[in-house]
C-alpha cells in the first residue's frame, strides 16, 4: 500500500509594513543630492548673480516644477541676494487646466506672472496635420518668452532642461545636423539681449521624476507636442535608455564628456590651429586647391603620347 502524503497550504506572507521614516530619509537624500547639483552648476558657470532677477519659466511639467521648489530652497542660503519670478505661457491649447498654476503658486506664495498668447492655433493653422509641431511651437514660445523677460526687467531666464536633455541633444545635432554641439548650461541668446541659465545642467532625470513624485506637483501634460508619435528626441531618448540598461552609467559619462572637450582630438580647424602644427616656418602654406586639382601642375600641360 503507498503512503499517503499530505500537502498542507502554506499562509500567506504578511507583508511588511513600509517605514516612513525611511522613505522620509530616501527623499531628504534626493533633495540634498538636487541641491547640491543644482548648486555646484550654477557656481560652475557663473548662473546666478547678486541683483539678479530671474525668471523661472514653469511650464507645470516635472522639469521646470523641480527647478522652481530647488531655486527656491537656494535662495535662503544662498551667498547673494537675487529675485525669483515664475512665469507661465498660457499658450491657449484646448482644454487647458488655466487654474492650475496661479493655484500652485499662490498656495506657495511665489511670485508669479501669466503671458497669455495663442500659439497653439498659430501651430496648429500652419504645421500639416500629422506633421511635428515641437520646432514653431518653440520658436514662438521662446518669443513670447524673450519679450515678457525684456519688458519686465529680468536679468537671468531660467529653463528646465536637464542633464539627459543636453545628452540627447547632442545626438540630435550629430545624428541629423553632423555636428557636435548640445544644449549649455548657459548661453547669451541670439539678438544678445537675453542671459539663459539651465540650472538643471547636471541632473538626471529620474531623479527630477522622483522628486516631482515625492513633491506630489500638480503637473499639466502637454496635449499640443506631447503625444505625437516618432518624434526624433523621443528614439533618441530610447536609445539611450536602451544604453543605460546595457550599461548602467553610460548617460553619466557622455554628460561628463560633453564638459571635457580636447579640440586637439577632433578635426576643427577653427578650434585648433592645426596648420601652425610642426610648421617650419612663417611662410604662407599653399592653397588648398594646390593640392586637390585633379592634375599636378606640372602635368597639366603636357601632351600625350605620339
Amino acid at each position: 500500500m503507498t503512503p499517503m502524503s499530505a500537502v498542507f497550504a502554506l499562509p500567506d506572507p504578511v507583508p511588511r509594513a513600509r517605514d516612513p521614516r525611511a522613505a522620509d530619509a530616501a527623499q531628504d537624500k534626493l533633495a540634498r543630492r538636487l541641491r547640491r547639483q543644482v548648486g555646484q552648476a550654477i557656481a560652475d558657470f557663473g548662473m546666478i548673480q547678486a541683483g539678479d532677477k530671474v525668471m523661472v519659466c514653469l511650464s507645470g511639467g516635472k522639469d521646470s516644477y523641480t527647478l522652481l521648489d530647488l531655486l527656491l530652497q537656494l535662495q535662503k542660503k544662498a551667498p547673494v541676494e537675487f529675485e525669483l519670478v515664475a512665469v507661465n505661457l498660457d499658450q491657449k491649447q484646448p482644454d487647458y487646466p488655466a487654474d492650475v498654476l496661479p493655484t500652485y503658486l499662490a498656495s506657495i506664495g511665489v511670485p508669479y506672472q501669466i503671458i497669455e498668447q495663442d500659439t497653439y492655433s498659430v501651430v496648429s493653422r500652419v504645421i500639416p496635420e500629422g506633421r511635428t509641431m515641437c520646432s514653431l511651437c518653440s520658436r514662438l514660445r521662446r518669443g513670447a518668452l524673450y519679450r515678457h523677460a525684456a519688458e519686465n526687467g529680468f536679468t537671468r531666464i531660467a529653463l528646465g532642461h536637464h542633464r539627459d536633455d543636453s545628452v540627447a541633444t547632442f545626438f540630435l545635432n550629430l545624428f541629423h545636423h553632423a555636428k557636435l554641439s548640445a544644449m549649455p548650461p548657459k548661453l547669451r541668446s541670439d539678438d544678445g539681449r537675453h542671459v539663459v541659465i539651465r540650472p538643471l545642467a547636471y541632473v538626471a532625470e529620474d531623479d527630477i521624476r522622483a522628486y516631482a513624485q515625492a513633491r506630489a506637483f500638480p503637473i499639466i501634460p502637454c496635449n499640443l507636442c506631447g503625444s505625437q508619435d516618432n518624434l526624433q528626441r523621443r528614439q533618441i531618448g530610447q536609445m539611450l535608455q536602451q544604453w543605460e540598461q546595457q550599461h548602467p552609467g553610460r548617460i553619466d559619462q557622455i554628460a561628463r564628456a560633453l564638459g571635457k572637450v580636447e579640440p586637439s582630438q577632433l578635426a576643427d580647424p577653427g578650434l585648433f590651429d592645426f596648420m601652425a602644427l610642426g610648421r617650419a616656418d612663417a611662410t604662407t602654406p599653399p592653397a588648398p586647391s594646390a593640392w586637390t586639382d585633379d592634375a599636378p601642375a606640372d602635368l597639366a600641360g603636357a601632351s600625350g603620347p605620339t
